[in-house]
């Protein structure tokens, strides 16, 4: 087999792996120069409309063609379960270049953010002792991820120069640590069709059906599914996640119109007009309005739940984590020091331990976050929350995790569905000098995270503690044969 190393001079050498490394049935040889920057890309080539695709084979002539991976056809977690497992069979024979590119080993994911999420649960189940930094590229919609940390958020360029640039930027960035997120859902099992997903309901990827609960896991309760998945980004409900389903709906029944960033991030909003986000008042009743649909609970606290009063106009409620919401907005905005002493609240960081709890009345109240300290409704910061929906004011709802959106039945009897968000663990990114993300330690923060999702709290062994163990990547944060990743992006 020809090896890249024929085709990499400076300053791709920087940044290749050979065969062997990667293909453990590859000739082994001798590398005259370590890479400074190994990398491994995963692009989805139906993110962008085109874009992926070209962006595979630039990749592919710049790069080793082994170190390029079309998510469309291998998955994240079997190519990472294979290089690592090699890594430690090279090592234990005494290969110098193999202990290099594990200690040196960068990530590079081109997608949506649904499709950067699916490579950061692999990674944070992986449990690596150095889990290798990722940087995002923006193929996607929204592209909250990438924003985040400086990448940007227009699709880029897919030829030679674009990803020079790039892979420039990808050398100098500074590693950051950023929380993930474990989401539970519990509810009564459908009367109707199979529970995977239980029918009508989509769920998203990164929601998974407990199929074997042991009878001994305080997970088991008859009648009912639990389901458990993770987010980096954000979870709301409401209106916003009315509107971000209606238009995954139309891109599912309609792809061909959904071809480039402009043309869908116009139809997001004339959809948000149709589905009348700005005229709430009259298409959204108040009956609607999150304070009638759910009891919300939060934890400041270890230990000590307390009530979310949450005003009745707020129809979108968004639990965020990363300062960048539909494409860039920040809900949060930063509290001035009055906010801070009188209710508590400080700004945003990526790896504090805190949600930011923001509500919103309709698109209009959204659009004050185009104005300079523009903000939603700062309802609270938590470690954890919890909302307990009961018969009521609504057949269903809409919920959204990072860019994916369902329609969420609610209880029509005496049950109830529950939706509980706590803190798992951290996972690296790799930020730019742009990077309009804040670290509680500084701009450059070292992994510290809990890699097993324990804490010390009194209330870490509650009943949802089962699931808090594993995010659901390795084995589970797969996507389903049956589903177009397309639809990640």
């Amino acid at each position: 087999m020809e090896d890249g190393n024929s085709r990499i001079g400076p300053p791709l050498k920087d940044f290749y792996i050979p065969d062997y490394i990667l293909v453990p049935e590859s000739e082994k040889f001798n590398v005259p120069e370590e890479p400074s920057c190994p990398v491994i890309v995963f692009i989805n080539s139906r993110s962008g409309g085109q874009l992926g695709g070209d962006l595979i084979e630039t990749y592919r002539e710049l790069l080793n063609r082994v170190q390029v991976f079309d998510l469309g056809e291998d998955a994240p977690d079997k190519v990472l379960h294979k290089l690592y497992g090699n890594l430690e069979k090279l090592k234990s024979e005494g290969d110098p270049l193999a202990a290099h590119i594990e200690a040196t080993l960068r990530l590079i994911v081109a997608g949506g953010d649904g499709t950067a999420g699916w490579l950061l649960g692999v990674v944070c189940d992986l449990k690596l002792a150095k889990p290798p930094p990722i940087a995002t590229v923006p193929l996607g919609t929204g592209n909250n991820l990438p924003y985040s940390f400086g990448w940007g958020k227009k699709n880029p360029g897919t030829g030679r120069q674009a990803v020079l640039s790039f892979l420039q930027q990808l050398k100098e960035a500074k590693e950051m640590a950023i929380d993930s997120w474990h989401i539970v859902m519990r509810m009564r099992v459908s009367n109707e069709g199979t529970c995977d997903p239980i029918a009508p309901l989509e769920l998203p990827h990164s929601l998974h059906a407990f199929h074997r609960v042991s009878s001994t896991d305080s997970l088991n309760v008859e009648g009912y599914h639990t389901f458990r998945g993770g987010f980096w980004n954000y979870f709301s409900m409401g209106m916003d996640a009315q509107v971000s389903y209606a238009f995954h709906s139309e891109r599912k029944s309609h792809p061909e119109r959904f071809k480039n960033q402009l043309t869908n991030q116009t139809t997001y909003a004339k959809i948000g007009f149709s589905q009348g986000w700005f005229l709430a008042s009259l298409f959204h009743p108040s009956s609607r309005n999150i304070a009638q649909l759910a009891n919300v609970k939060i934890m400041k606290r270890p230990g000590l739940w307390e009530n979310l009063h949450i005003p009745h106009s707020i129809r979108s409620i968004v639990c965020l984590n990363l300062p960048s919401f539909s494409g860039g907005l920040n809900p949060w905005g930063t509290p001035n020091q009055s906010k801070a002493r009188d209710r508590d609240l400080t700004r945003p960081y990526v790896d504090d331990g805190l949600l930011e709890v923001v509500g919103f009345r309709d698109a209009w109240h959204g659009l004050v976050l185009l104005a300079p300290n523009g903000h939603g409704t700062r309802l609270a910061q938590a470690s954890r929350i919890r909302f307990e929906f009961h018969k009521g004011a609504a057949d269903y709802t809409f919920m959204r995790i990072d860019g994916e959106p369902w329609k969420q039945p609610l209880p029509v009897d005496d049950d109830a569905v529950v939706v509980e968000i706590s803190h798992l663990g951290q996972v690296n990114m790799l930020a730019t000098k742009n990077c309009i993300s804040k670290s509680s330690n500084g701009p450059s923060t070292p992994f510290a995270a809990s890699q097993d999702g324990e804490d010390d709290s009194e209330d870490s062994q509650d009943e949802w503690e089962g699931g808090r163990r594993k995010f659901g990547a390795a084995e589970t944060f797969k996507i389903p044969e049956n589903i177009d990743i397309a639809h990640l992006s």
